[in-house]
């Protein structure tokens, strides 16, 4: 089985009509949140990440945690044979299975759509829409929601979600 399955057009224009209709979303640089979700969901402030200048070796290993936890939650969420969206705001979307191998990127040495929102939205979207991440690269947040993701990721901790910006 393949992993980053590109979404058709068809697929990808219906997917973020729901998102936007579902989410109210309103892409903005400057006013936020972009989107209203259903609750409950939480919403981490990870600006300490995206303006990090601390150690290079730190950083990485907390982007990794992230991701490695990432998928531990989506695992546990996830029959190995599904798929889920995973979104990348003006660019190819796709879908993807945590189950499968995750590859990387060689220049930025991260996911084809990344879990860090580093330059635009990235969402991880289950297909009914009943749990999902989304990253806002401009309010710098990453926000959870789904009481089953949410819960998943309270047990897997990442590193990064160490501070709580929002809960609905």
């Amino acid at each position: 089985m393949n992993n980053w399955i590109e979404l058709s057009k068809s697929e990808e224009k219906a997917v973020w009509r729901k998102v936007y209709k579902d989410f109210k979303f309103k892409p903005s640089i400057t006013k936020f949140p972009s989107f209203k979700l259903p609750s409950p969901f939480i919403t981490y402030d990870i600006s300490v990440y995206s303006n990090w200048s601390g150690d290079f070796k730190e950083f990485n290993e907390i982007y990794k945690d992230l991701e490695e936890k990432s998928l531990f939650a989506f695992k546990e969420l996830t029959n190995n044979d599904k798929y889920f969206y995973a979104l990348d705001w003006q660019h190819h979307s796709y879908w993807v299975n945590p189950f499968l191998e995750f590859p990387k990127d060689e220049e930025f040495d991260e996911w084809i759509i990344p879990i860090f929102p580093d330059g635009d939205y990235y969402f991880f979207i289950q297909k009914e829409f009943n749990w999902g991440l989304l990253g806002h690269p401009w309010e710098q947040t990453i926000t959870i929601f789904g009481e089953e993701l949410i819960q998943s990721f309270k047990k897997h901790n990442p590193r990064m979600f160490n501070t709580i910006l929002r809960i609905g």
